[in-house]
């Protein structure tokens, strides 16, 4: 038994969620990439003051 499309509703329902899924990965990737950052040292100086050299 095939399940099908009843109502317009189905449809507005996935593109909600379609929507919603997108701005969650959009989060995640934000915090992802504040996390590299926050953790790269760019400046050598730096790194080798933080390491205690």
């Amino acid at each position: 038994m095939a399940i099908t499309k009843l109502h317009d509703m189905h449809t507005r329902r996935r593109s909600r969620n379609v929507g919603l899924g997108l701005a969650l990965g959009a989060f995640v990737v934000l915090l992802l990439g504040l996390t590299v950052v926050k953790v790269t040292v760019l400046d050598p100086s730096i790194a080798a003051q933080e390491a205690g050299y």
